[in-house]
Formats: structure tokens, sequence, C-alpha cells
């Protein structure tokens, strides 16, 4: 973990007000302690995500919420796949896994 003055050297661009500003909006939801704001590397990763958003694409600040939910979404359901292909792989004998390939094949043609 890092603290907010390293994640704003990291980060290149973003100012500290801003990463106080994301925080305060709940875009950003870095470890709060009495002593320091402190950034996991997915902290980072989301405030560049949103640097990008805000001063490369030009989305506007009532929009970014929402582009956050629906990628948390993506992000989530993506989780959800690779763990039911992970259990298919592990636990399903292979004529299943066959069968459930050929399936998913048959739904989106």
């Amino acid at each position: 973990m890092i603290t907010i003055e390293l994640a704003v050297s990291e980060l290149g661009g973003v100012t500290r007000p801003e990463l106080e500003d994301w925080i305060a909006r709940d875009w950003l939801r870095p470890d709060l302690s009495a002593e320091a704001i402190l950034f996991h590397e997915i902290d980072l990763a989301r405030a560049r995500l949103i640097g990008q958003l805000r001063h490369e694409m030009d989305v506007n600040d009532s929009a970014i919420p929402i582009v956050l939910s629906l990628l948390d979404q993506l992000y989530e359901l993506r989780r959800s796949v690779s763990a039911l292909s992970r259990a298919l792989r592990d636990i399903a004998p292979e004529q299943v896994r066959r069968d459930v390939i050929d399936h998913l094949a048959s739904l989106v043609r």
C-alpha cells in the first residue's frame, strides 16, 4: 500500500485535490485510517482509469459513476465466468464439458 503523496507521483497528471474529490465522491475507496490514506494497486488502477475518462476521453462527472458501475459489473461477470470455467474444468467429465461448449455455441448462432 502507498500513501496519497506517492499515489499522486505514480499517477502523473492527477492531483491530490482530484484524488481527494474522487474519494469524497466514492469513486475511489482506499483504506482511510486516522494516520493516512493508503492506496492498494487496484485503487491506483481505478484512479488511472478515472483520470483517462476525465482527461483523455472528456467524460463528464455525472457520467463517471455510471461508467464505473458498468465496468465493475463487467469485471464481476468476468470473475464469475472464469470461476465457472475453472469449476467445469476441475470437476466435470470431458463429455459434459464438450456438451456445455456445444450448447453455448448453439446459443450464440
